[in-house]
């Protein structure tokens, strides 16, 4: 399949910088399930599909607003 092609590796610093979650936290949501499992390449070595990444932040419930903020001034 073409989309397959396109699909991505990304390193453990990429998932931090696209989720804006620390080292500790993604691991505590991977023994929890509630985050993507890494895909390994090597004994010392894993990676997580892009796709995995992208489809976990679709998936996230959005942002509630507080009535006070949204109020104009």
């Amino acid at each position: 399949m073409i989309g397959d092609l396109d699909e991505r590796l990304l390193r453990l610093r990429d998932v931090k910088q696209k989720t804006g979650l620390g080292t500790s936290t993604i691991y505590r949501r991977i023994a929890d399930g509630t985050f993507p499992v890494p895909r390994s390449l090597g004994p010392n070595t894993v990676r997580w599909l892009q796709s995995d990444i992208d489809a976990w932040i679709k998936s996230l419930p959005p942002s509630r607003v507080p009535a006070s903020l949204n109020a104009e001034g």
